[in-house]
């Protein structure tokens, strides 16, 4: 889920009770380095990763649960 872009931080939260700072060391200890490096620079900042940045046509890829 959390190398989907368009999958919220949010939606991982709900459904494995991590949150954004647990994700990203999850992925770095998982990852390769360079695929790390790659994921990193791809999410950092992006819209579609936040609930709250997000615009209603971005919605469709959240989770089923509520958050």
């Amino acid at each position: 889920m959390a190398w989907e872009d368009r999958t919220p931080f949010e939606a991982i939260e709900v459904q494995f009770n991590l949150g954004e700072k647990e994700v990203i060391a999850l992925m770095r200890k998982e990852m390769q380095s360079s695929s790390f490096k790659m994921w990193r620079k791809r999410v950092a900042g992006r819209k579609t990763k936040h609930k709250n940045l997000r615009t209603g046509s971005e919605m469709r890829f959240s989770s089923p649960k509520k958050y």
